[in-house]
């Protein structure tokens, strides 16, 4: 049994530094895309139209990054794969 709350320990370690890590990328990335866009508003106030939809199809791609890694991480929480071989 202490194998069992060892290997428990460190999953929930392991996840809590997968979704640090992997959302920390997307914030960056969506921060960068917002004021690249915004310096092209400036620059161009006629092209805003283009420019904010293009910004929103591309932070809604950058934020479907992180919700693949909460996925992953939910399911390294809730249903551990390897918790199958542990167990046995």
């Amino acid at each position: 049994m202490a194998d069992l709350s060892l290997f428990t320990i460190v999953s929930t370690a392991a996840a809590v530094l997968a979704i640090a890590i992997g959302v920390l990328g997307p914030a960056l990335a969506m921060g960068m895309a917002i004021s690249k866009a915004l310096e092209a508003l400036a620059r161009q106030p006629e092209a805003e139209k283009s420019i904010m939809r293009t910004l929103f199809i591309g932070l809604a791609m950058i934020e479907s990054l992180a919700i693949y890694v909460l996925v992953i991480v939910l399911i390294i929480l809730f249903r551990n794969p390897l918790l199958e071989y542990l167990v046995q």
